[in-house]
């Protein structure tokens, strides 16, 4: 058991008020009984209750993750990257799935049970940006993913329009001419294979290539085993493409397994891209081509919008600004974060 704040008074020999005023930086404090309590907190290894001073700041230093899949790679390696950069704010982060079923979404994001937290980061898949406004809990909320959210919530997202059609547009500038689409999900309403699939058309409509909805394959998951069941409904249907994008790297290594399994050579008889950058892309046989979203700024600038509007006091704190004083918050914002290609073996073959 720590010292407290009793003990150190009797040390230093004055009141459990005084030794309050210098933990907490208080000026009217006398040098020299300041001097007394600073020996004694020193002498007692005294540490403050950080947690009770946040409460009475009406702070808990608590921030929430509600992510749709803790195993999904791509959210795990997200999930890490905002834990650590929460450290820089002094912050913890906790974090719990949805797997999408939009009741779980809204009982999360309603108030996470039993905990107290100062904001919320969330990517659903099932709630729109106005089911989110509508949610019980007040507290800053931000938006990752490709949502639309309308102007409503602050919002930390890559152009996967843009991502989608420089990916196609790498591999028509290979020479393939029969490219496929995996990751169609027409029954989400998230809006990340919405918007991979249009980045997909508008390259093959900039190259002149006819529009081909064989090619284009729904998926109901991002993983593997749907990436492997995608390709081998196109190579053995007839529909048999010299490339494939697919919407996460997931899904490129299901799709990577199924080349393999009819006897096909990557790159050269089937070039393969995928979307996410994951680690297990970098070390696929072949290795992955892939879009690679800027993962750590994502974290940061969510985290930034929550710092940003956790400036405003809670109710009972001090009144640092005159906006916050007015009760004023600045407009959602939308943030676009960069994105790149890289490209590797299952598209370059090795050097």
């Amino acid at each position: 058991m720590g010292a407290s704040l009793k003990d150190v008074a009797a040390r230093a020999g004055v009141s459990v008020r005084t030794v309050s005023n210098v933990v907490n930086d208080f000026p009217l404090v006398a040098p020299e009984t300041r001097r007394r309590v600073q020996q004694a907190l020193e002498e007692l290894q005294y540490r403050p209750n950080a947690a009770a001073r946040r409460l009475r700041a009406g702070r808990s230093g608590l921030i929430g993750l509600v992510i749709p899949e803790i195993d999904s790679p791509y959210f795990g390696e997200l999930a890490s990257l905002l834990v650590q950069s929460a450290q820089e704010y002094g912050w913890t982060l906790l974090v719990d799935q949805t797997n999408g079923d939009p009741e779980h979404e809204r009982r999360l994001l309603d108030g996470l049970p039993g905990q107290i937290v100062d904001g919320l980061i969330t990517s659903p898949w099932s709630l729109s940006p106005a089911d989110l406004q509508r949610r019980a809990d007040a507290v800053p909320l931000v938006l990752l993913g490709e949502q639309d959210a309308a102007g409503l919530i602050d919002h930390v997202s890559v152009d996967s329009v843009q991502a989608a059609a420089e990916a196609t547009g790498h591999l028509i500038g290979l020479g393939r001419r029969r490219i496929a689409a995996i990751g169609v999900q027409p029954d989400l309403t998230n809006g990340t294979a919405q918007q991979r699939v249009t980045g997909y058309r508008q390259a093959l409509r900039a190259a002149g290539f006819p529009h081909d909805p064989a090619l284009e394959v729904p998926v109901t998951t991002l993983h593997r085993a749907e990436g492997a069941r995608a390709m081998r409904r196109l190579l053995d249907g007839g529909h048999a493409p010299d490339a494939v994008f697919c919407f996460s790297d997931q899904l490129a290594l299901g799709a990577l397994r199924a080349a393999l399994e009819h006897g096909l050579t990557v790159p050269r008889d089937l070039a393969v891209c995928g979307f996410d950058d994951i680690e297990d892309g970098r070390y696929a046989t072949p290795s992955l081509t892939t879009v690679a979203p800027d993962k750590a700024e994502i974290a940061r600038q969510a985290l930034a919008c929550l710092a940003d509007r956790l400036r405003r006091p809670a109710s009972g704190a001090a009144v640092r600004d005159e906006s916050a004083a007015r009760g004023d918050a600045p407009p959602a914002r939308r943030i676009v974060v960069a994105h790149r290609l890289v490209v590797r073996e299952s598209t370059a073959g090795r050097s």
